[in-house]
């Protein structure tokens, strides 16, 4: 949690700098794309919220059906982490209020709906969110491997669509993976201060 105040407040420290930054790369990935990856990366970006929501349910639903506690425990926990990544997403989004990069530069060109403040993505926390805490909750290769090539895949599609700059989901990641991470945290002191009763 520490890097990741200190990842927030070094982007603001130095955000003349980063903006310039920021809007170059966005230029060089959107601007300059493979316009026949477009559908591509539509279809990755709107599995964002649909994957984000279905994890959580199918674990819960499986440890229901199965009488598994720790599945059920499971699946409410990364259904916590995507709730509390929601709240400092929303919470960031409308103090911080800043435009997206199709408002500010008229040579982004926007593919995908993109509603609200920018800073920071919520496509790209919610599913770093997903990712961290299905890697926390199944710590496995075959869990994590694919859990973050899809994660980092929906970060990358909403800059190559045009909807994102590079800062907002290079921070959207941090909010989720660190979501995960506190969701993960206090699960763990929860059920064991329940153990010491």
């Amino acid at each position: 949690m520490r890097i990741f105040l200190v990842f927030i407040f070094s982007f603001f420290f130095f955000s003349s700098n980063a903006q310039n930054t920021d809007i170059d790369w966005l230029q060089a990935i959107n601007v300059h794309r493979n316009q026949s990856l477009d559908p591509s990366f539509k279809l990755i970006t709107n599995s964002a919220s649909a994957v984000s929501v279905l994890c959580p349910i199918s674990v819960y639903g499986v440890g229901f059906i199965a009488k598994d506690s720790t599945l059920m425990r499971k699946g409410i926990y990364v259904a916590g982490t995507m709730a509390i990544s929601a709240t400092l997403t929303y919470a960031l989004k409308y103090s911080i209020n800043r435009k997206r990069p199709f408002e500010a530069y008229d040579f982004i060109d926007k593919q995908s709906k993109g509603g609200g403040p920018s800073f920071p993505s919520g496509h790209t926390s919610n599913a770093f969110a997903t990712a961290t805490a299905m890697t926390f909750a199944f710590p496995k290769w075959y869990v994590a491997v694919p859990a973050f090539s899809w994660a980092g895949a929906v970060g990358y599609s909403r800059m190559h669509l045009g909807v994102h700059y590079p800062s907002d989901v290079l921070v959207g990641a941090a909010v989720g993976a660190g979501s995960a991470w506190l969701g993960h945290w206090l699960n763990k002191r929860l059920f064991q201060s329940r153990a010491k009763r």
